[in-house]
């Protein structure tokens, strides 16, 4: 049965019957429905007895099942859904409920409950604590977005209600536990502090849970099954669709509506970026850093995804809304992975970094990735710096020195660093465990603590010996960066796993790190006692965004050491956070040289490549150089990698063809009907979720929204059918034309919010439908609004597909060739060769000749004979032109299938089509 709110007038018989006799509560330990009425019994002064029963102990009649809280009334009847005996304790305290307070009820009852019941489970029963909070993400951002929005201090009045009890209690387990990290939430929390405030609901609080939090709901939880969450949005808006969609209002739709047809007014371009790009008064000034990538091998999608593409991303679209913005990433050059791939090459080490630092920067050219300067840190200013912040760390008592046992190689006649031996993780047994860190569960160790180890030059086992090193005190500034992270993560946008993570290390005490490792390829460590030691990478690497800043320009401690004027983002794979979020920090803090602090911290989850490990050396996964080889455009790759969705639907831009065909290459009149204002509107409302969600560097939700907008439009062509229409009479053509032209302009908003995307498809489509190049400035910057930039008489270009369709074949031989299955004399005979050609406006084309397959010839034989059957059949039928000409279309890509399928060139074959 639903807990729903208990109508107003059977509250009204209740109070009537009040005073005939004593109430009676019955609760249950560990429940966590028995907080909230607890809390409304005190807060309210009712005069009730409280008995504890068990969770099987049925106290209600004539029910088969136990249920709790339940309260029995004077009259003998039982309340027994946890919101209608809180509301009752308010009612007949004087305390009338609302519409507001019902509304809230409810939606704490529909929408919350089932969120929380899901989170709890995974906190409790599965210790999943990221995967909770992502559960608990959409009802907590439409919370948040409520009381914002809110002048008073509670959900519906100066004083705390029935309703603010209610979702308060719901959520105490979760915000109070510490594990759990809802975000931000600056409303919600301030909310969430003053209703805790109150004895009332500590006392509930305490009396349930008694004190072991959700340690004491396991009982409870493993007898009540999660449900999974519905789908609705915020519970204060009435016209919500049921299946979760925002539907508009007649006043939203008239404003969308006016603000469009008033179109592109004058707009500031995006302006050309001079170097060097330095921080502006005035301006919002962005510092953005993606984690350096190891020099020592060819970067894959996973390198390429966890380093530098999310924050690529984020780069251009902040470019894109006017932040003066700089983008600064380069190679990690330093340590024992370069020491091994230069002894695995027969090269010296810095002959590594220069061959794989090109390599590098190539590929990342390859795929767009637009750096402002992409450096490195074997360089003349890294080692200044980094001995800079030795120093200073030094000078201020922040490090330490300690004598450890390492593992040394005899035979090697070395001590081994991190990366020179592997063996078994001593916490979960992964075999391949590094010497400071197990990739399968992420926990950094010791490389002493190693089972079986191995040195990775000799594959001898090594043996411990003592070595003095250079610890910094993480304990000793423990208190100031915990107060920097209450700051930062509080304001900041911090990943969930990145939030997680951080919280890991500090819940379980920072302990002194070492900075210093017996290497010979590293930055050297100053100190006369440490001058055959250089610096440990994780030390060192993060000052390389510093010293590659000072190699882009001299002026690069206006952006380092300015805090009050920059904002620091750092993207990176989720392995690296702890780096990122403790040990760097505390280096510069203890520095105390006011250097600029991370604000917002984004972490990735790791690529796999079809749910295996990526691996160069078993031929698995797509590495950069053989991207490249495929041909296919690496616009492909980047939509592919943020999506699940293998394309987008291009659809829409048949508009742009229609514009050609029906109307001699002019956007045509549009008159708008309430079906054309209320897509504008749809449409209007996605673009802002989407400048809200990418403010907020949710990059992969801000990709639904591009989606849903080609949705939106797509539905709206596909309803008004265009191509009929404009065979018919003049009220027919007039209706051809607006949706025409109202569609065309969707296109070209397509192409605006793909920009950060998929940049050169988005230029591709702006430069067919020629559009202003203020349409993008004037619909992305401020708070977004979707315009009309190609108005009645706005002549476009020609427009032709932007990618050719992947044919099954070619995907097979792909994905053998990336998936580790094809050796290399069949390789050598397989080759897949792509043309890339120019079609009005970089449209591209792939054609690929693979070896003859007989079965799957037979089996397209009988699919082309079908095909050719429904071809005639449409024209026997005199069909409409458009239809035919996808079937025909369709028959062509058959038999091109099967030419190739005979190993045959299919070129021939798509020669033959007839001209119309």
């Amino acid at each position: 049965m639903h807990c729903v709110c208990v109508s107003k007038l059977l509250l009204s018989t209740l109070k009537c019957v009040l005073c005939a006799g004593q109430m009676k509560l019955y609760i249950a330990d560990g429940n966590p429905h028995c907080i909230k009425v607890l809390a409304a019994l005190e807060l309210t002064g009712g005069k009730c007895d409280t008995e504890v029963v068990s969770h099987e102990e049925k106290v209600v009649p004539h029910f088969t099942h136990p249920v709790s809280p339940a309260l029995l009334l004077p009259d003998g009847q039982h309340l027994f859904s946890p919101n209608s005996i809180c509301q009752y304790l308010f009612d007949i305290s004087g305390q009338k409920a609302t519409d507001a307070t019902n509304q809230w009820l409810e939606w704490e009852a529909t929408n919350l409950q089932p969120a929380v019941l899901q989170s709890l489970h995974m906190v409790a029963l599965q210790g999943k604590h990221v995967e909770a909070a992502a559960v608990m993400k959409e009802p907590l951002n439409w919370l948040e977005q409520s009381l914002s929005k809110n002048n008073t201090p509670f959900l519906t009045a100066e004083a705390v209600s029935v309703a603010d009890v209610v979702l308060w209690a719901a959520l105490y387990p979760l915000l109070s536990d510490s594990g759990f990290d809802a975000g931000e939430l600056r409303s919600v929390r301030g909310w969430f502090q003053r209703v805790g405030g109150l004895e009332a609901c500590q006392t509930a609080a305490r009396r349930v849970l008694q004190g072991k939090g959700v340690e004491a709901l396991k009982t409870f939880l493993q007898k009540h099954p999660a449900t999974q969450t519905p789908r609705r949005d915020s519970p204060t808006n009435a016209t919500e669709a049921e299946d979760g969609e925002h539907v508009m209002t007649v006043e939203e739709i008239e404003e969308a509506a006016q603000i469009w047809s008033e179109g592109l007014k004058a707009s500031p371009a995006v302006t050309e970026r001079k170097h060097p790009v330095l921080p502006q008064e005035g301006k919002r000034n962005v510092l953005l850093t993606s984690a350096l990538p190891y020099v020592n091998n060819v970067p894959h999608l996973g390198n390429i995804i966890g380093c530098v593409l999310s924050a690529d991303v984020f780069a251009r679209y902040g470019r894109l809304r006017g932040w003066n913005l700089l983008y600064i990433c380069g190679t990690d050059e330093y340590g024992t992975a370069t020491e091994n791939k230069a002894r695995e090459e027969g090269l010296m080490p810095q002959e590594i970094c220069d061959k794989y630092h090109a390599v590098h920067a190539d590929i990342y050219q390859w795929f767009q990735i637009d750096f402002d300067f992409f450096g490195r840190t074997t360089t003349e200013r890294q080692t200044e710096i980094a001995q800079d912040i030795f120093w200073r760390l030094h000078e201020r008592g922040f490090l330490l020195e300690d004598t450890v046992e390492q593992l040394r190689c005899e035979s090697c006649q070395r001590f081994l660093a991190d990366r020179f031996v592997e063996g078994e993780c001593p916490h979960c047994r992964y075999p391949e465990a590094r010497g400071d860190q197990c990739d399968k569960c992420g926990r950094l160790i010791n490389a002493v603590e190693l089972r079986n180890p191995q040195c990775k030059v000799c594959k001898e086992t090594p043996v411990i010996r003592s070595s003095k090193h250079l610890f910094l005190n993480l304990p000793k500034l423990e208190d100031e960066l915990e107060q920097w992270l209450d700051k930062s993560t509080g304001s900041g946008d911090w990943t969930a796993n990145a939030r997680h993570i951080t919280h890991s290390w500090l819940r379980d005490g920072l302990k002194p790190r070492c900075i210093t490792r017996d290497l010979r390829w590293g930055t050297p460590v100053p100190h006369e006692e440490y001058k055959e030691k250089v610096f440990y990478v994780w030390f060192d690497a993060p000052i390389g965004y510093l010293s590659i800043t000072a190699n882009y320009t001299d002026q690069w401690e206006k952006w380092w050491k300015n805090p009050q004027q920059v904002e620091l983002y750092n993207f990176m794979a989720k392995d690296n956070v702890p780096f990122h979020s403790v040990v760097f920090p505390c280096s510069l803090l203890g520095a105390q040289d006011n250097y600029t602090l991370v604000n917002h911290l984004i972490a990735t989850e790791y690529l796999n490549y079809e749910d295996t490990k990526f691996s160069k050396s078993r031929g698995v996964g797509v590495f950069g150089d053989m991207a490249k080889d495929t041909g296919i455009p690496s616009d492909f790759y980047l939509l592919c990698t943020f999506s699940s969705h293998q394309s987008c639907c291009w659809s829409l831009l048949r508009a742009g063809m229609f514009v050609s065909k029906f109307f001699d290459g002019c956007v045509p009149e549009m008159l708008l009907n309430e079906d054309d204002k209320r897509l504008i509107a749809e449409v209007h409302w996605e673009l802002k979720q989407y400048i809200q969600l990418l403010d907020k560097v949710r990059i992969r939700d801000a990709l639904k929204c591009i989606l849903n907008i080609s949705r939106h439009g797509n539905q709206y062509i596909q309803v008004n059918e265009p191509w009929k229409k404009i065979k018919g009479g003049d009220g027919d053509r007039q209706r051809a034309g607006t949706v025409t032209g109202v569609s065309v302009n969707v296109a070209c908003l397509l192409s605006v919010v793909l920009e950060p995307y998929m940049p050169s498809v988005s230029r591709t489509i702006r430069q067919q439908l020629q559009a202003p190049p203020t349409c993008v400035s004037a619909m992305l910057q401020n708070t977004g609004t979707f315009i009309c930039t190609l108005p009645a008489g706005h002549c476009i270009g020609t427009v032709s597909p932007l990618f050719q369709k992947l044919e099954n074949e070619q995907i097979e031989v792909l994905r053998k060739r990336f998936g580790g299955q094809q050796p290399e004399e069949e390789s050598a005979k397989v080759k897949t060769r792509v043309e890339t050609k120019p079609s009005a406006g970089a449209a591209q084309n792939a054609s690929v000749n693979v070896n003859a397959d007989p079965e799957r010839a037979k089996q397209l034989t009988a699919l082309v004979a079908e095909q050719g059957n429904k071809v005639r059949g449409l024209k026997a039928q005199k069909a409409e032109q458009s239809v035919i000409d996808e079937a025909v279309e369709a028959l062509l890509d058959l038999k091109k299938q099967l030419s190739l399928a005979e190993g045959k060139n299919p070129e021939p074959a798509a020669q033959k089509r007839k001209k119309k």
